[in-house]
């Protein structure tokens, strides 16, 4: 007689503890449909400012290419300030990391660093870091920086071979 009482307990149980089991996922599914606020993990992001000195003059514009990752996220084209001969842009609610930019003044506005039969550069460049001037384009380990607080600035210095 008592095995069959342990038994019976047993299979009176094993319903609610199923039943327990059932319903949390539900009561969570409840809670998020009704606007209760859950556990989430958001990235943070930033604003990063672009500050851009040492154009040779006020002609055309400067083209400006952000990279993250060493992949190219956005390009967009910067009116000049003939009066400081600079420009500068700010990239906003970008998600923090490890960027890189790259710039060259369009002096005639045609989207492409000019070059000579040499490939030497006809018009200015310049990136993050500012690496000296040589031949060649620096790699993304070269001219990377962290973007990993709310506002981050940089300056780009323009480089001229002539």
């Amino acid at each position: 007689m008592k095995c069959i009482c342990f038994a019976l307990t047993h299979i009176a149980v094993s319903p609610l503890l199923c039943c327990a089991l059932l319903m949390t996922p539900a009561a969570r599914l409840a809670a998020q449909a009704q606007g209760t606020p859950t556990t989430t993990s958001t990235q943070a992001t930033a604003t990063l400012t672009v500050q851009i000195t040492g154009l040779r003059n006020g002609k055309g514009i400067v083209s400006l290419t952000l990279y993250r990752d060493s992949k190219p996220v956005e390009t967009r084209n910067v009116a000049i300030d003939a009066g400081t001969l600079s420009a500068r842009t700010e990239f906003e609610k970008i998600p923090q990391g490890v960027y890189a930019v790259y710039v060259f003044h369009d002096e005639n506005m045609n989207g492409k660093l000019d070059t000579n039969f040499m490939r030497m550069p006809l018009e200015g460049y310049g990136m993050s870091n500012n690496p000296r001037k040589r031949m060649g384009k620096p790699g993304f380990d070269e001219t990377n920086f962290p973007v990993n607080q709310p506002e981050c600035s940089i300056e780009i210095k323009m480089v001229y071979w002539q």
